[in-house]
């Protein structure tokens, strides 16, 4: 008996020392590597140094909400505006519930105001109404008709699309589309495209419907630009060119595909047809999107100054969980545009058809990833055609007219990255830090190294990201999996069985549960396959997440002897599932207040629960 109380003691310290010591690495590997700008870091420039190209001449103020805690009150903030001295009004539509407001006012007036509200507890940012634009380059090549060309075959299966102009897009090959195809296609996840518009519907003599969008899926568009073309239609043509990237209608006979064409476009119009817009637009409409569902982002915009409300209004959608993706810029310089560069946000350089940096991709210490950009100039793959990327969209400024366009910029480089975060949103990873995680982790650096300035961790791999969503979580879970069995059981549910053959085969069902449970055998875990079942919504559902599933399997199935070892591994399984959420937290949790904190608090909670409800159900 001493013999078996001894063993039985360093086996539970051993397991104790292998659980911490995992859960310290799992912790390490899976931490946040942005290092972006933060909003709280931005030092805002003076409206008085701003040139009419760079601003409206208006100032923004952004103020405290009172009803978040941050201090003041409705009274206090009114009183504030009208002692202002200078007309006032909410910026924009979607603003008012966040006290944003734009002060218009004589320049020497305004700069005055800036230094004097700078210190007033009331306001969080008060900075120049800056205006930004598009990134993309807009070298516009319209393609000619399809002919059958077979794409190269590889050895991994795929998914093959029947678009007959699926051949001309290099850019689908480079980054492994096909072969993700066969595993996800963005289904479920929805996409903001936040740019000139999309040309997703018809609109009596206003503009039409690009054919190659019409069996992809969307929320209902929103336009941010006051007085422009209503609904998030597009009268430009680089919004619905980003938004076919992502999710153009694939499979269908016409044309070409998209990255995650099962995932659902929302339309938010933030640029005018001239490809300008303002900074309240674009921060609107980030907050529209977080706070209607959508998991991704794709911003093919930006500019060369930053804006502490813009910074402001990424962190809000990274804690609603949405995961920001943004162009790089165009400038062919050394330092990575706005908003790539603030923290939260995936900042994409541009490659050509050879995988090599393009002439006019910007670069830098706040690069993230790289992804097929395109170069309308030439033809380096030998396939007859520009290198350019091939989507369907509107005639530049024509919304009644449409074609299938080569164009090339980072603009262009964004939404494939955007793509492959909905492929992996897809699969039930849906933390933002996770999710970039996952796009660096997996990208291919032409050099083989892990990150520098000129490609950032290097060029997406669609395939490699959606089986790292996959893969590396069921070894890291399983992992986990055989440290709690010796932590929490003792004789695993066979001390009882005389048998040897008894034994095998209580060894064998629990193997089966917790395999099942954690998500071995390639298949997702139950948690994961019974939220998929319930929708879309019900991934990340605390409901799912918990132990209620195996406690109310065991209640119901305790009684049958037989069924206790397959209940030992389920219960164990779930602990292992669970405590790895507590740790690398793949999948946010809807419905908790409290933000991520709670969610592993609540995670690990249960993880106990179900272990403790293992260990039980083992000594019956």
């Amino acid at each position: 008996m001493r013999l078996v109380s001894a063993l039985s003691r360093h086996r539970t310290l051993l397991s104790a020392s292998g659980l911490a010591a995992a859960s310290v690495w799992l912790a390490i590997e899976h931490r946040s590597t942005d290092d972006g700008v933060r909003a709280a870091d931005i030092t805002p420039v003076s409206v008085a140094d701003l040139d009419l190209a760079e601003g409206t001449g208006a100032l923004l103020l952004d103020l405290v909400e009172p009803e978040d805690g941050e201090g003041g009150s409705e009274a206090e903030l009114r009183a504030l505006l009208d002692d202002l001295g200078l007309a006032w009004e909410p910026a924009g539509f979607y603003s008012e519930g966040e006290h944003l407001f734009r002060v218009i006012g004589e320049p020497d007036e305004l700069a005055e105001l800036q230094t004097t509200l700078a210190s007033n507890p009331l306001v969080e940012v008060v900075e120049p109404e800056l205006v930004y634009s598009l990134v993309g380059e807009v070298a516009i090549e319209p393609a000619e008709p399809a002919d059958d060309v077979e794409p190269t075959k590889e050895r991994r299966p795929r998914f093959e699309p029947d678009d007959p102009m699926y051949a001309r897009q290099w850019h689908m090959q480079m980054i492994h589309t096909p072969e993700a195809w066969g595993i996800t296609k963005g289904e479920g996840v929805i996409v903001a495209v936040i740019d000139t518009g999309v040309a997703w519907k018809d609109l009596p003599g206003v503009a039409k419907q690009a054919p190659d969008l019409a069996g992809t899926a969307f929320t209902q568009g929103v336009s941010f630009v006051p007085n422009s073309i209503a609904d998030g239609l597009d009268d430009h043509l680089h919004g619905t060119h980003v938004a076919g990237t992502i999710a153009q209608t694939t499979h269908n006979a016409l044309g070409v595909t998209g990255v995650a064409f099962k995932s659902t476009i929302m339309p938010l119009k933030v640029l005018s047809g001239d490809g300008r817009g303002q900074i309240p637009w674009i921060a609107n409409a980030i907050r529209y999107a977080a706070d209607n569902g959508a998991q991704v982002i794709n911003m093919s915009l930006g500019g060369p100054m930053p804006s502490s409300v813009l910074a402001k209004a990424i962190d809000y959608a990274n804690s609603k969980g949405v995961t920001v993706v943004c162009a790089a810029g165009n400038e062919s310089r050394g330092r990575v545009g706005w908003p790539a560069s603030n923290n939260g946000s995936v900042a994409v350089a541009a490659v050509d058809a050879m995988g090599v940096r393009t002439w006019y991709s910007n670069w830098g210490k706040d690069l993230d990833v790289s992804a097929p950009g395109g170069d309308t100039r030439v033809d380096k793959n030998g396939d007859g055609y520009p290198d350019g990327i091939l989507q369907n969209t509107i005639l530049l400024q024509d919304p009644m007219k449409n074609d299938y366009m080569w164009l090339q910029g980072t603009s262009m480089a964004s939404p494939h990255a955007a793509g492959v975060a909905a492929l992996v949103v897809s699969r039930g990873v849906n933390n933002p830090p996770e999710v970039e995680r996952i796009l660096k982790k997996t990208a291919k650096h032409p050099n083989n190294i892990e990150w520098d300035k000129e490609y950032g961790a290097g060029v997406i791999d669609a395939v490699a990201a959606v089986d790292a969503s996959i893969e590396s979580y069921q070894v890291e879970r399983g992992g986990l999996l055989g440290l709690l069995g010796l932590a929490g059981l003792a004789g695993l549910g066979a001390a009882g069985l005389a048998s040897r053959r008894a034994r095998v085969a209580a060894f064998a069902s629990m193997f089966l549960g917790a395999g099942l449970a954690a998500g071995a055998f390639g298949l997702a875990p139950i948690a994961y396959a019974a939220a998929d079942l319930a929708g879309a919504t019900a991934i990340g559902s605390p409901i799912f997440l918990s132990a209620l599933l195996p406690v109310l399997a065991t209640l119901l199935l305790v009684g049958f002897r037989p069924l206790r070892g397959v209940l030992v591994g389920l219960n164990l399984g779930y602990a292992a599932l669970l405590l790895h959420g507590a740790i690398v937290l793949p999948t946010l949790l809807n419905g908790l207040p409290g933000g991520p904190t709670i969610d592993r608090l609540w995670l690990a909670t249960h993880a106990l629960v179900a272990l403790a409800l293992a260990r039980r159900v083992s000594r019956m």
